[in-house]
C-alpha cells in the first residue's frame, strides 16, 4: 500500500471538499485545498460554467493561490474536483499542468450531479505522461454513506 499519499481538491461548493475529508480518514494521505483568487466564480452555478467554458476556450485557466508541497515526496496523488460540463473544472486542470515527470500513480475523485460525462477520459488526457488508475465519482446525495466506497477504491488503488 502507498505510504504518502497527497490528496488535492479544488471544491467550488464544498462538496467535494467532504470527499477529500473522507479520502483522508481512509488513506491517512495530506489533504491540500486548491484555491483561486476571491472573485474568480461566481456564486451562481450556471454562471461559474459560463465563466469555466471561457477559460477553456481562451486557455486562461486561473491562477493557484496556494502554495503545493514538493510532489516528489508523494506516491500517490488523489486528485478530486467537481465535475463541470461532463469535464475536469479549470481550476484542477490547472493543477494537473504541473504534473509532468511525476512518477507516482494519480487517480481522480469527483463530484457531480449525477452526469460525469467524460471525465475520467478528459483527466487522463490532462496527464499522458502519468500512471493514471481508475477513480470514484460521487453525488452529494452519496458522501453520507460513503466511506465504505472509498475504502474499496482505495483499498484496489493501492
Amino acid at each position: 500500500m502507498a505510504t504518502n499519499v497527497l490528496i488535492v481538491d479544488y471544491s467550488w461548493s464544498g462538496t467535494t471538499a467532504k470527499m477529500a475529508a473522507l479520502l483522508q480518514r481512509v488513506t491517512g494521505g495530506t489533504v491540500v485545498d486548491l484555491t483561486v483568487a476571491a472573485g474568480t466564480f461566481p456564486s451562481d452555478m450556471f454562471a461559474t460554467a459560463d465563466t469555466a467554458s471561457q477559460q477553456l476556450a481562451s486557455g486562461q485557466l486561473p491562477a493557484l493561490t496556494n502554495a503545493l508541497p514538493d510532489l516528489r515526496s508523494f506516491d500517490t496523488v488523489l486528485v478530486g474536483g467537481p465535475v463541470w460540463g461532463g469535464t475536469v473544472a479549470t481550476p484542477v486542470r490547472r493543477f494537473l499542468a504541473q504534473l509532468p515527470g511525476f512518477s507516482g500513480t494519480v487517480a481522480p475523485f469527483y463530484t457531480d450531479a449525477g452526469t460525469p460525462g467524460n471525465y475520467e477520459a478528459d483527466f487522463a488526457s490532462l496527464v499522458p505522461t502519468a500512471k493514471v488508475a481508475a477513480g470514484i465519482g460521487l453525488t452529494a446525495g452519496e458522501l453520507p454513506t460513503a466511506e465504505a466506497a472509498l475504502t474499496t477504491w482505495w483499498t484496489h488503488l493501492a
